[in-house]
């Protein structure tokens, strides 16, 4: 069994992340936002380090990407089974870097990374193998067609701090699937489960350099930009736009998944007790810090109270504290700091303009970092906790006449991450559903479709570029390269080579009008 690359706040790191190469003595310490304490010092790079970082991984890969698809799956498969034989271990890894609950920690991280390992060592062949075609121009008949993808040499990934398992690592599965090195950067709070699965992934066998973790503060990741092929962002929108301008100095692909500010519509004929459990276990699950998080409902006005009363009690329900054992705690703590800051500026910004707190509304007690679990009723959309990214454990619950104003108010934002619609007529659901404004909309559920890899997932507006899970959350990995292949010539000289001739240019004519001009005319 792999230890973890960083020790207690009495010892040092041992070799990992690149640092120690540098000599340069940089060390971050690492904090259990839930206690407060200091749980571990580990080695951190500067960005003149990252050069060096990427060559290592650059150097690496061709023997990775030469192993083909069977050689990289049996790798990945080893992954999968060391993740479920060592679920216990990364949970408590997690929870103590990030103060998440254990189920948090078990459902939507190590499950997920569980599954993906399986998921994209089964289907990369699949998505990446050469892609036939066949041309309609009889100029090119004959010949051998197809589409190549190959991997784009060095992918980086520059990973968030609430989910350091499934956001930040996840994103590097198929990278890695597709025959690519990585080079992760977690997120300054929370680089304990990024270090843990690069010790993880050499003991299942991956070739060393191969995949790297790049642990040290914001500018690294500004720098890795400038020396990948690619770069998979998970973060804020405005952090995201950063990147983006970046990457366009070197034209350097991005993939970015930003934020988020996730409507629920719950219509008239809703099952109201299932949507009121939703509600509150979308909301408050991972303490409410996850980029599809329930962040608003807007509920059709002869439901509205009964919604409410029911989601009130519910809330009510609800334990919070210092996480550890399984089905101890059901919401955590605040993972950073100053995020605790901005929930209580929106529930005080609502507070102001006449919302009414009906439940929590403050920050915890002790040392740690929390805030109770919190439903807002009385809102409307001149309030922040309405139209702003919050990021935590909130509910605003906000009355509406009908369904076309809640769609509408849905659309009202700069976001479309996701959505989900309540209603017991899914046919009414499936068309609101193409009425949204958003990568994805569920009906009559919220979230799950995250663990539907199949699917792709991807946010519309300012919500992100491009997608992750599905074809293209692999392919974007890849470049694609178009291949044509003349077997058998049957001339020296095709008839559109020069020198021209008269009779040539108008026989052309006659078959291009042959083929392409029986178009309907207007």
């Amino acid at each position: 069994m792999a230890q973890t690359q960083a020790k207690t706040v009495e010892g040092t790191a041992p070799h990992g992340t690149g640092a120690s190469e540098s000599g340069n003595g940089r060390i971050l310490e690492v904090q259990n936002p839930a206690t407060g304490q200091t749980i571990a010092r580990v080695p951190a790079i500067g960005t003149d380090d990252v050069a060096e970082l990427a060559a290592r991984a650059r150097a690496a890969q061709p023997g990775w990407e030469a192993l083909g698809f069977e050689g990289r799956a049996k790798v990945l498969k080893r992954a999968q089974r060391w993740t479920t034989d060592n679920a216990d271990r990364i949970a408590r890894t997690i929870i103590s870097e990030t103060g998440k609950t254990y189920e948090d920690a078990q459902l939507a991280e190590i499950a997920y990374a569980a599954q993906s390992f399986g998921f994209w060592a089964k289907n990369a062949e699949d998505y990446l193998s050469d892609e036939k075609i066949r041309s309609s121009s009889p100029f090119v008949a004959g010949r051998k067609l197809f589409v190549r993808y190959a991997p784009v040499g060095v992918v980086g990934v520059i990973g968030p701090w609430n989910y350091p398992l499934t956001n930040s690592f996840g994103d590097c599965i198929p990278a890695l699937a597709a025959g690519n090195s990585v080079i992760l950067k977690p997120a300054s709070l929370t680089p304990l489960t990024s270090l843990l699965m690069q010790e993880a992934l050499r003991e299942c066998g991956l070739p060393e350099d191969v995949f790297l973790t790049a642990v040290g503060p914001g500018p690294v990741g500004s720098e890795l930009i400038d020396h990948v092929g690619f770069v998979m962002f998970t973060g804020s929108t405005e952090v995201g736009k950063k990147i983006m301008e970046r990457a366009a100095k070197t034209l350097t692909p991005v993939g970015l998944e930003l934020g988020g500010k996730d409507p629920m519509v719950v219509l008239s004929d809703a099952n109201v007790e299932r949507a009121a459990n939703a509600a509150v276990h979308y909301s408050m699950q991972n303490g409410g810090q996850t980029c599809i998080s329930i962040e608003r409902v807007y509920v059709e006005e002869p439901v509205y109270e009964q919604f409410v009363a029911l989601v009130e009690k519910k809330l009510r329900a609800l334990r919070q504290g210092v996480p550890g054992d399984p089905g101890v705690t059901d919401v955590g703590a605040i993972t950073s700091p100053p995020q605790v800051d901005l929930i209580d500026e929106h529930v005080r910004d609502a507070e102001n303009k006449g919302a009414r707190v009906l439940v929590g509304g403050h920050r915890g007690d002790g040392p740690g970092d929390f805030y109770e679990p919190t439903m807002l009723v009385n809102v409307d959309h001149t309030m922040e906790c309405m139209t702003e990214e919050t990021f935590g454990p909130t509910l605003p619950v906000m009355k509406v006449r009908d369904a076309e104003e809640g769609i509408r108010l849905a659309n009202d934002s700069p976001y479309g991450l996701q959505a989900s619609i309540w209603t017991e007529d899914t046919d009414k659901g499936e068309r609101l559903a193409r009425e949204i404004e958003a990568g994805v909309v569920c009906v009559n559920d919220a979230q799950i479709n995250y663990i539907a890899l199949e699917l792709p997932m991807g946010g519309w507006k300012a919500s992100g570029l491009g997608t992750r899970h599905g074809k293209d959350g692999i392919r974007k990995y890849t470049q694609k390269q178009t291949v044509l292949v003349t077997k058998f010539a049957p001339t020296k000289k095709d008839i559109h080579m020069m020198p021209y001739r008269a009779m040539t240019t108008k026989l052309i004519g006659r078959v291009v009008k042959l083929l392409y001009g029986r178009g309907k005319r207007d």
